[in-house]
C-alpha cells in the first residue's frame, strides 16, 4: 500500500476504493491476533455504552420491525443506555448539536434512509456509542469485543458483480478470495467509536457537502450511506498510513456472530425501502 497505489484523492475513485478497503481487510488479517485492539488499550476516550437506533416514524413502527428492535433490550441490563430517535427527535438533536449546514443538510434528505444515515453519523460523532440499524437482530454477545478499546469499529462488506448477491463474512475472511468483480466496502451499519472520531467527522463533512450542493440528484448509497463512509475511512486510513501511525480503526470480520439483518420485513416491500424509492 503506498502513495502511488493510492494517491490524495483517490477514495473518490470507485475501483481504488474498493481495492483499497480489501487491502485493509487483508492487512489486518495478517496482524496477529488483537495485536491492534491490545496495544491500544486504555488510549483515548472508551466507547460508551450507547445503543442508538433509528426509525423515521414514532408513532407509526411495524411490529416486525418493533421485534427487532426489542432483541437489543439484553443490552439495557448490561448497563446501556438505549436511545430511540425518529425524524423530529433526531432533527432536535442535529439543530442542537451542530450548525446551520447541518441543519440544512438534515433537512435536504428526502428519505427516511437519508435521514438515518446522516443522523447516525452526527449522533456517534458527538456522544459516541453503537448505532445499529432497526432491522437487526442481536444473536449473540460478540458485541463485547467492540468496548474493549477507543477503535473505531466497522463491518467490512462486498459484492459479487457475477452472481449479484452479497459475500459472506466467511468469504470475507478467506485470503485467498479473488478480488475480480467484486465491489468491497464498509457498511455504516453497525458503527461503533468514541466521540469525535475523525472518520466519522470525514463522512458528516462530505455528507453535508453533497447535500448543500445545489441542483445534486443525490444517490442515498453514495451521498449519505456506506459508499460515503468508505471515502471517509479510505482517506482516513491512507492517511494514517503515510504519517506511519497506527490504524484507530477495526474491521469487523465477523459480526454476523452478534447480530443479523432481518430480509422479510413488511417495509422493504414499499417506498420506506430506498431501494424502491423514486424521488
Amino acid at each position: 500500500m503506498t502513495s502511488q497505489d493510492y494517491p490524495r484523492g483517490f477514495e473518490e475513485d470507485d475501483l481504488l476504493r474498493s481495492r483499497f478497503v480489501r487491502d485493509l481487510t487483508l492487512a489486518q488479517m495478517r496482524r496477529a491476533p488483537r495485536e491492534s485492539t491490545e496495544s491500544r488499550e486504555g488510549e483515548g476516550e472508551p466507547i460508551p455504552r450507547t445503543l442508538v437506533q433509528f426509525w423515521h416514524d414514532a408513532r407509526d413502527v411495524p411490529p416486525d420491525v418493533r421485534s427487532c428492535m426489542d432483541s437489543w433490550e439484553p443490552l439495557r441490563d448490561e448497563g446501556f443506555a438505549v436511545h430511540v430517535f425518529a425524524d423530529g427527535t433526531a432533527a432536535d438533536f442535529v439543530a442542537d448539536r451542530f450548525g446551520a449546514r447541518e441543519r440544512e443538510a438534515f433537512s435536504r434528505c428526502q428519505h427516511p434512509a437519508m435521514r438515518s444515515d446522516y443522523f447516525r453519523l452526527c449522533y456517534i460523532l458527538a456522544e459516541g456509542g453503537l448505532y445499529v440499524d432497526a432491522d437487526d437482530v442481536l444473536k449473540g454477545d460478540g458485541w463485547k469485543q467492540l468496548f474493549v478499546d477507543a477503535t473505531l469499529k466497522l463491518h467490512p462488506l462486498a459484492f459479487d458483480l457475477t452472481s449479484m448477491s452479497m459475500l459472506t463474512d466467511i468469504d470475507l475472511r478467506r485470503a485467498d478470495l479473488p478480488r475480480g468483480n467484486k465491489i468491497f466496502y464498509v457498511n455504516n451499519n453497525p458503527i461503533a467509536a468514541p466521540a469525535g472520531h475523525a472518520v466519522l467527522d470525514r463522512a458528516l463533512a462530505r455528507a453535508t457537502a453533497g447535500l448543500l450542493r445545489a441542483g445534486e440528484a443525490w444517490d442515498i448509497q453514495s451521498t449519505t450511506g456506506p459508499g460515503n463512509l468508505t471515502a471517509a475511512l479510505c482517506a482516513h486510513a491512507r492517511q494514517l498510513h503515510a504519517e506511519g501511525s497506527v490504524p484507530d480503526y477495526e474491521l469487523m470480520l465477523d459480526w454476523e456472530r452478534t447480530a443479523e439483518p432481518r430480509w422479510d420485513l413488511c417495509y422493504r416491500s414499499d417506498s420506506r425501502n430506498w431501494r424502491n424509492w423514486r424521488p
